[in-house]
């Protein structure tokens, strides 16, 4: 059985499509792409089927990553097929964690710089959407640090499933 994880942001077309496109290499790079699911969602629904914001594709085809991408909303129903949901800010955790149905399902969102242990109490990615380039590239830089953190808690997690 896959291990699954859900990036969400606010709109599906700049941080979440960003971490699950570098998420994915990590898990790729690292052998377990057959063990480990990678997808991405909204908070919201503005911008279902849109393709990732073209910032955001610039940065990602720069720095040598895929950034095939289609937006959607996260739902509620979701959240018992999901193992890990990754929340790029304190709203989207705050959010998420009010529509888990269960205390169960809120124990499964994390904010993804708290991957991050030279983060310190600063846990938000900044939305970058309303913007110039350089935040896009700030976002970049952010979602891989903290990505080489996530690959290990999720590397952990499926050694203690295989034993």
């Amino acid at each position: 059985m896959s291990y699954r994880v859900c990036f969400v942001c606010t709109g599906n077309i700049c941080r979440s499509p960003m971490a699950e496109s570098v998420f994915r290499a990590r898990i790729e790079e690292a052998g377990l792409d057959g063990l480990v699911e990678i997808d991405s969602a909204g908070t919201g629904g503005w911008h279902e089927g849109d393709g990732a914001d073209s910032r955001t594709v610039a940065v990602l085809e720069a720095a040598g990553y895929e950034s095939g991408h289609a937006a959607r909303q996260f739902h509620a129903s979701w959240f018992s097929r999901l193992d890990l949901v990754i929340a790029l800010d304190s709203g989207h955790l705050k959010a998420l964690r009010r529509l888990a149905p269960t205390p169960e399902d809120a124990a499964k969102v994390r904010l993804l710089r708290s991957y991050d242990p030279a983060a310190g109490d600063d846990l938000d990615v900044p939305d970058p959407y309303y913007g110039l380039m350089d935040g896009f590239e700030e976002c970049l830089e952010m979602v891989e640090t903290a990505s080489h953190g996530l690959l290990a808690a999720v590397q952990q997690e499926l050694e203690g499933r295989a034993a």
